[in-house]
């Protein structure tokens, strides 16, 4: 089987235009050009502009109708604990997000019961909430009876068998309800101490990069992509639940490294990047997270224009460092940063998570309003996740 591989040479090349970037975020400015400005085309000379797709055309005409609070509340995927429709259904209606993860408390009984909740959750056939879960295989699965290889075992066979597990997996998941899988883990190490080395699909960053695309082309047909934990955990010590791990490795480091995987799974057709709580302080002190710049490597350096989301929110404020106990300001930082997708996993109530969506929602609001965060870059990010939304409701779901 063919497969695009990823050239660092690309990735070093790219380095330069970053550096630009960097100087335009933190002010600084280059001197004028002195050649004669290129005229601007007049309409005859403008590209027709491709017809937009269905889904396109229903998620701006729905953008259209909503208020800003809508278009935040859009943005955020969240959690709320059991299998109690009622109150899942009621959840959503408080507080309409975008989507709902997923976790193991959410799982009881076979795929049925698991779809029936999802579908009950969704007040929009057209604009059904992404649901997403963690079902890499292995050690973190929410679905117990999914008992095909995981990066155990999958890290040390043919290529082909990933590809098959995560074909069988995502089928699971259509049929289970589930639209988004952040399954994929994109990271790559070699030492066993690494709390990430047992969820790793490789061991080298070629390996990894090709079981990554692997395990794209076997759930592309089904459901969503997700890669993580972009930049890559592999090179950073600690657990990012508990720390904000960080690593010294600099940029041209990683693009020969810790960036092959992640451009694999992007060159595969990965529509979804989820972004760590992790540091590489010699490009940003920030975490990614948080970090434009990283944003802009995504986008600029990857070439990725797809979804981004962040790890659970709720992680920075677990670190316990005082500069993250903040959900609000952690979750403006991120949408001023570039994501798309704000992920929170709350627990059974605000007074329990100290976090209020609707507070939330406010606070971001007030955001917009004060110009940490722009009008376009909520539309943006909103009509992302209503194109996905709308493509969701039009795949046809020939797995059961």
């Amino acid at each position: 089987m063919t497969r695009n591989r990823f050239a660092p040479r690309r990735l070093l090349m790219s380095v330069a235009t970053l550096a630009l970037a960097t100087m335009v975020l933190s002010g600084c400015t280059t001197p004028r050009s002195t050649s004669t400005p290129t005229p601007v085309p007049t309409p005859t000379q403008e590209t027709a502009m491709p017809a937009p797709t269905p889904a396109e055309a229903a998620a701006r005409t729905e953008l259209e109708s909503m208020t800003r609070e809508e278009k935040i509340a859009s943005l955020l995927m969240l959690h709320i604990p059991g299998t109690d429709a009622t109150a899942m259904r009621t959840f959503v209606d408080t507080y309409q997000p975008g989507g709902l993860i997923f976790m193991g408390d959410n799982i009881a009984g076979g795929a049925e019961d698991t779809a029936a909740l999802a579908h009950a959750a969704s007040p929009d056939a057209r604009f059904p909430l992404l649901i997403g879960i963690d079902q890499e295989g292995g050690d973190v699965r929410r679905i117990r009876s999914d008992d095909w290889p995981s990066s155990l075992t999958l890290k040390s066979r043919p290529v082909e068998e990933t590809e098959r597990a995560f074909g069988l997996r995502a089928r699971l998941l259509a049929q289970s309800g589930i639209s988004v899988n952040f399954g994929i883990v994109a990271d790559v190490t070699d030492d066993p101490g690494s709390f990430i080395f047992r969820r790793a699909l490789g061991t080298t960053p070629e390996a990894a990069g090709e079981r990554v695309a692997a395990a794209v082309d076997g759930e592309k047909r089904m459901i969503l992509s997700t890669l993580k934990h972009f930049p890559g955990h592999g090179a950073a010590p600690g657990d990012s639940h508990t720390t904000v791990p960080a690593t010294a490795e600099s940029l041209e480091e990683w693009s020969g490294t810790d960036a092959v995987p992640f451009a694999a799974g992007i060159a595969a057709g990965a529509p979804i990047v989820m972004f760590g709580h992790l540091a590489y302080t010699a490009v940003d002190d920030q975490p990614a997270s948080l970090s434009p710049t990283w944003h802009i490597i995504l986008r600029d350096t990857l070439g990725f224009d797809g979804i981004t989301i962040t790890d659970d929110m709720l992680m920075l404020r677990n670190t316990g460092l005082a500069e993250y106990q903040d959900p609000s300001e952690n979750a403006i930082r991120a949408l001023a940063a570039g994501t798309t997708m704000l992920l929170f996993v709350l627990g059974s109530s605000p007074a329990v998570d100290g976090v209020d969506p609707t507070q939330l929602v406010a606070d971001i609001g007030a955001a917009v309003e004060s110009g940490r965060i722009t009008e376009e870059q909520v539309d943006e990010a909103a009509l992302k996740l209503l194109v996905a939304r709308n493509e969701a409701a039009r795949r046809s779901q020939p797995f059961n």
